[in-house]
């Protein structure tokens, strides 16, 4: 089964293809613009996670298997960046806590 002009692969990949990289700029403008730490450590791991299927679905795009282990091997340096930077996140909301809210009358 194929259209006109290539097959019905060809197709979904180029427009997986564009997904990705619109995720990746939007992702992006949440780490560059998050109003806080954790928005921007979700951002950077969606980042990563964006990089992973764009690697995996550039190994169906090329026939070329060795992506695959691109993305595996990507797929676990992001997961310790991801702890390592949750631990991070954790250990400055301890030592800077958040101020307590002003008291004052109900509205």
């Amino acid at each position: 089964m194929s259209f006109a002009n290539g097959s019905i692969l060809d197709w979904a990949v180029n427009i997986t293809f564009a997904l990705l990289m619109l995720a990746m700029v939007l992702a992006f403008l949440r780490l560059a613009l998050g109003p806080s730490l954790p928005d921007r450590v979700v951002a950077l791991d969606l980042m990563t996670v964006l990089a992973v299927g764009f690697s995996a679905l550039f190994a169906i795009s090329a026939d070329e298997p060795a992506f695959l282990d691109v993305a595996i091997a990507l797929a676990l340096v992001a997961f310790l960046a991801t702890v390592a930077l949750a631990r991070f996140a954790e250990r400055h909301r301890a030592r800077h806590p958040a101020p307590p809210p002003p008291e004052g009358p109900d509205p």
